[in-house]
């Protein structure tokens, strides 16, 4: 019997026991850990310098008391760029392409930064809901807009990174089948289906970090405006 193209999505079961916690704990223990020693090599250098620039970069805009987070979103930004580039790995799993466990990811982040802005600053936070200078008649109107956008902003972080990741998957997955089919019969055609792939697996690397950084950054624009 023939596979689904999405049965490479579904949540991967070894003798009956999910391997869900073991896929999310694999790439903390790929990570290099600092040394005791005074100069670090070079692989730990080149980590150092990138999560200090991407923290630098992501909270430039961001008000001083939002500073606090810093640790833990670049915590997050490494462990789903972690999770996205080990699924292009061969018999590996992406447990990103759940929507379960990137609801699972944006819904507390969501509401630790609304729960902050409600608690430090309530008028500025319900301010957001109605734009100053707005005519009388649709104030009504504009406050039930904005409290469903407020609402839904969880619900776009994780079907976002969903969305892209399992098509990007799915696409790969097609055109590796087409090239596999083609090779016999027309072997040109399939080694520039081959060529096709092999630039679809670079955009893929890169979708795999963008995605995690603009999880991120939408976090860091939510808690921009609460702190």
């Amino acid at each position: 019997m023939a596979l689904s193209f999405f049965d490479q999505f579904m949540s991967p079961v070894f003798m009956g026991i999910p391997l869900m916690a073991l896929a999310l704990t694999l790439p903390w223990i790929l990570f290099p850990t600092p040394t005791l020693r005074w100069l670090n090599n070079r692989l730990l250098t080149l980590q150092n310098w990138f999560i200090g620039r991407f923290t630098h970069e992501l909270f430039l805009p961001v008000n001083v008391p939002g500073h606090k987070w810093a640790l833990l979103l670049a915590s997050l930004m490494l462990f789903l760029i972690s999770l996205n580039m080990l699924g292009l790995l061969p018999y590996t799993f992406t447990p990103t392409t759940q929507l379960s466990l990137n609801m699972g990811l944006a819904v507390p982040f969501w509401l630790a930064t609304v729960i902050i802005g409600m608690r430090n600053q309530p008028t500025e936070s319900l301010g957001h809901l109605l734009p100053e200078g707005t005519p009388t008649l649709l104030i009504p109107v504009l406050i039930i807009i904005e409290t469903i956008s407020l609402f839904i902003r969880p619900l776009a972080l994780g079907v976002r990174l969903t969305a892209n990741l399992t098509a990007g998957h799915l696409l790969i997955q097609l055109i590796a089948t087409a090239a596999s089919v083609l090779l016999p019969l027309m072997p040109t055609v399939a080694i520039l289906t081959g060529i096709l792939l092999f630039l679809l697996t670079l955009l893929e690397v890169a979708v795999a970090m963008i995605q995690a950084y603009v999880f991120v950054l939408l976090l860091s624009l939510y808690l921009q405006e609460n702190v």
